[in-house]
């Protein structure tokens, strides 16, 4: 499913609530980015089926506001070669979409988990529908029942990746030029904890057969990211290193004791880029660790500021819709095409994160309602404000 998806436009935003902590200023060696336009960033994490083209485009173009934004198609870079391509330019904002897909884990779609669905081609072709400038990465419920790829038709996990093209950055870097921003994806598929999930896939396809060779991959995939850009990083799972409580951000919240659920990989890559770069990488997004906890727990912390100074956010928010009823009462369901949303009503999460200048300005988990083809916000609540 999808996991998370980022919007962004050219003008100055109408600052979002997101992320709620206060981030220090970078060190003096650091070259920060001269972005000539801010950015807003939707994440849309762990769809897990709860997805709607109609109702999600119309939600999507609400929180661009009256901002007009004329994009090119963004660069891909994989393993060191470039390929870019002329879009025709959109009258909206640029959106920047980073998703990932899984299936109940225990929670299920919205935020930066991912996770489309058990394999759900059909979800995962809208959400490349979606027409806005998009990021995503495909989570451990997106390869569910295939472990490799076959030899003789196409499995689903390869029609999944097909559909999403180079907007797919598993060990891959975007650049959106116009933005000066550029997004380097984890490791697709990524179940959490210290053990590779779908193992043969992952050497198949990218050649990667251990943690090491994983950031390592992902460390090169940022090695080339332009001058002057900002570089968020999007992944499925959360790296290790930011705690082992059971509402942590990456904590085991179906462990009575907790842990650490985090990847090692992308901490080590991170922390490689921090020591040998200059690179100025603001913000971190992922999901998988759903925001409300196991067994009725509680929720859970979804954004942290690292010791690296770096912001990472956590967008599973599962379900992330809800349904209106006649009683007015919200229920949680799953979306789907052949439902009726015009005469439902619907409520979407997205998480909004605006960037200015090449720094985070504001982060606002945001619940939007579609009824009748008529999109407004319903909710806001502020994460981060830079102080």
């Amino acid at each position: 499913m999808l996991r998370t998806f980022v919007t962004a436009h050219s003008s100055p935003p109408n600052y979002l609530n997101h992320f709620a902590s206060s981030r220090r200023s970078p060190s003096k060696n650091q070259i920060l980015p001269i972005m000539a336009s801010s950015a807003r960033i939707a994440v849309v994490g762990d769809v897990h089926d709860y997805w709607n083209l109609k109702d999600d485009s119309k939600a999507l173009q609400l929180l661009e506001g009256s901002l007009v934004a004329s994009i090119r198609k963004p660069k891909k870079e994989i393993g060191g070669k470039k390929s870019e391509g002329e879009g025709e330019a959109r009258n909206q904002t640029p959106h920047l979409w980073c998703v990932e897909h899984n299936s109940y884990h225990p929670t299920n779609f919205p935020g930066t988990r991912g996770d489309f669905g058990e394999e759900n081609v059909e979800l995962v072709r809208s959400v490349a529908e979606l027409q806005m400038p998009k990021a995503v990465i495909l989570g451990n419920h997106d390869c569910w029942w295939t472990s490799k790829f076959s030899e003789k038709d196409k499995d689903r996990v390869q029609l999944q990746l097909e559909c999403l093209g180079e907007e797919h950055v598993g060990y891959c870097r975007l650049d959106f030029p116009n933005l000066k921003l550029s997004v380097v994806g984890g490791r697709p598929f990524s179940c959490g904890g210290r053990n590779l999930f779908r193992d043969k896939l992952l050497v198949s396809r990218y050649g990667v057969h251990d943690m090491e060779e994983s950031g390592k991959k992902i460390y090169e995939a940022a090695l080339g990211t332009p001058e002057g850009h900002s570089l968020v990083i999007l992944a499925h799972n959360g790296p290790t290193g930011l705690g082992s409580k059971v509402d942590d951000i990456c904590g085991k919240d179906w462990v009575r004791s907790g842990g650490d659920h985090g990847d090692p990989d992308l901490a080590q890559a991170i922390s490689d880029l921090k020591g040998t770069t200059q690179l100025h990488i603001p913000l971190v997004v992922f999901g998988h660790m759903h925001k409300e906890l196991a067994y009725e727990k509680g929720l859970r912390k979804m954004i942290v500021t690292g010791d690296d100074n770096i912001l990472y956010l956590n967008g599973a928010i599962v379900p992330r819709i809800k349904y209106s009823t006649a009683e007015s009462n919200i229920n949680s369901q799953k979306d789907t095409s052949s439902s009726s949303p015009e005469s439902k009503g619907t409520v979407r999460a997205f998480t909004l994160v605006d960037v200015l200048n090449g720094e985070l300005e504001k982060i606002v988990e945001t619940w939007v309602s579609v009824v009748g083809g008529e999109a407004k916000i319903e909710e806001e609540t502020v994460l981060y404000k830079k102080q």
